[in-house]
């Protein structure tokens, strides 16, 4: 008995690794297109964060979610995202409580998500990655 469904586990894999390179894009955009750069300093400021650290975070967001999407060492992508997850837990979201529909968003999503990477960090890079986190070729 298979523990693991080894023709089908690339491809699932895949999925989450795009699935979490879209979700990565799509918060950064949030950061710059909507808050703007400059908001984004701000509010990273009111954390008692340098304002700068905002610009850092969106470009590591932008970064690893193409990464992610194209699958360039994605298991070591996903845990280098993870760290971004945990400070926005602690710093934003553990006061608010565990559910995400609390006022402010409670930490329930962004838990979950840092999860999901450690999950695709465990599981492989996924089918038709570019760059294997491994060295060796992809199935795919």
């Amino acid at each position: 008995m298979e523990i693991v469904a080894s023709r089908t586990a690339p491809y699932a894999a895949l999925l989450l690794r795009v699935s979490l390179g879209l979700l990565f894009l799509i918060h950064a955009g949030m950061k710059f297109f909507v808050f703007t750069p400059a908001g984004t300093e701000h509010f990273f400021a009111s954390l008692g964060l340098p304002g700068w650290f905002g610009l850092v975070v969106i470009a590591a967001e932008t970064l690893g979610g193409i990464a992610l999407i194209l699958g360039v060492y994605a298991r070591w992508v996903a845990l280098l995202l993870v760290p971004d997850l945990i400070g926005a837990i602690v710093l934003v979201h553990a006061k608010n409580g565990f559910f995400f529909t609390a006022k402010g968003g409670g930490y329930e999503y962004p838990l979950f998500w840092a999860v999901a990477l450690v999950v695709l960090a465990l599981s492989g890079d996924g089918a038709f990655a570019l760059l294997s986190s491994t060295g060796r070729r992809a199935p795919g």
